[in-house]
Protein backbone atom coordinates (compact mmCIF):
# COMPACT_ATOMS: atom_id res chain seq x y z
CA UNK A 1 0.00 0.00 0.00
CA UNK A 2 1.20 3.34 -0.74
CA UNK A 3 2.45 5.77 2.11
CA UNK A 4 0.56 8.52 0.52
CA UNK A 5 -1.18 10.84 4.07
CA UNK A 6 -4.37 10.43 3.49
CA UNK A 7 -4.71 13.53 4.38
CA UNK A 8 -2.97 15.01 0.96
CA UNK A 9 -5.26 12.33 -1.33
CA UNK A 10 -7.49 13.53 -4.02
CA UNK A 11 -10.93 11.70 -4.02
CA UNK A 12 -9.94 9.22 -6.63
CA UNK A 13 -6.77 8.34 -4.80
CA UNK A 14 -8.43 7.66 -1.44
CA UNK A 15 -11.38 6.03 -3.35
CA UNK A 16 -8.71 3.49 -5.16
CA UNK A 17 -6.76 2.66 -2.50
CA UNK A 18 -10.12 2.24 0.11
CA UNK A 19 -11.07 -0.91 -3.05
CA UNK A 20 -7.69 -2.54 -3.07
CA UNK A 21 -7.65 -2.18 0.96
CA UNK A 22 -11.63 -3.49 0.32
CA UNK A 23 -10.51 -6.49 -1.96
CA UNK A 24 -7.52 -7.10 0.55
CA UNK A 25 -9.51 -8.22 3.55
CA UNK A 26 -12.38 -9.81 1.46
CA UNK A 27 -9.85 -11.95 0.12
CA UNK A 28 -8.86 -13.04 3.89
CA UNK A 29 -5.26 -13.69 2.55
CA UNK A 30 -3.23 -11.31 5.17
CA UNK A 31 -2.57 -11.72 8.67
CA UNK A 32 -4.09 -10.58 11.57
CA UNK A 33 -1.92 -7.60 12.27
CA UNK A 34 -1.89 -6.45 8.82
CA UNK A 35 -5.70 -6.80 8.87
CA UNK A 36 -6.29 -4.59 11.38
CA UNK A 37 -3.65 -1.77 9.57
CA UNK A 38 -5.77 -2.37 6.60
CA UNK A 39 -9.29 -2.13 8.45
CA UNK A 40 -7.87 1.26 9.96
CA UNK A 41 -6.34 2.76 6.42
CA UNK A 42 -9.84 1.77 5.00
CA UNK A 43 -11.35 4.18 7.91
CA UNK A 44 -8.88 6.98 7.56
CA UNK A 45 -9.48 6.30 3.66
CA UNK A 46 -13.10 6.18 3.71
CA UNK A 47 -13.85 9.27 6.31
CA UNK A 48 -11.34 11.41 3.67
CA UNK A 49 -13.90 10.61 0.63
CA UNK A 50 -16.84 11.46 2.84
CA UNK A 51 -15.13 14.65 3.47
CA UNK A 52 -14.02 15.18 -0.31
CA UNK A 53 -17.69 14.47 -1.52
CA UNK A 54 -19.14 17.14 1.19
CA UNK A 55 -17.00 19.95 -0.17
CA UNK A 56 -18.03 19.28 -3.80
CA UNK A 57 -21.66 19.02 -3.05
CA UNK A 58 -20.96 22.20 -0.98
CA UNK A 59 -19.61 23.83 -4.00
CA UNK A 60 -22.31 22.11 -6.31
CA UNK A 61 -24.96 23.63 -3.99
CA UNK A 62 -23.17 27.21 -3.86
CA UNK A 63 -24.04 27.61 -7.88
CA UNK A 64 -26.40 30.12 -8.53
CA UNK A 65 -28.46 30.33 -12.15
CA UNK A 66 -30.14 33.14 -13.46
CA UNK A 67 -33.56 32.77 -15.26
CA UNK A 68 -32.29 30.84 -17.91
CA UNK A 69 -30.37 28.45 -16.60
CA UNK A 70 -27.10 29.79 -16.60
CA UNK A 71 -24.53 29.33 -13.93
CA UNK A 72 -24.22 33.40 -12.59
CA UNK A 73 -21.54 32.73 -10.10
CA UNK A 74 -21.69 31.45 -6.56
CA UNK A 75 -23.37 32.33 -3.47
CA UNK A 76 -22.29 31.60 0.37
CA UNK A 77 -23.40 27.84 1.55
CA UNK A 78 -24.98 28.67 4.82
CA UNK A 79 -24.72 26.04 7.70
CA UNK A 80 -28.61 25.68 8.70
Amino acid sequence: MPDTPVSEMSFEQAMKELEQVVGRLERGDVALDESITLYERGAELKKRCEAKLKEAEEKVAAITLDSEGQPTGTRPVSDD
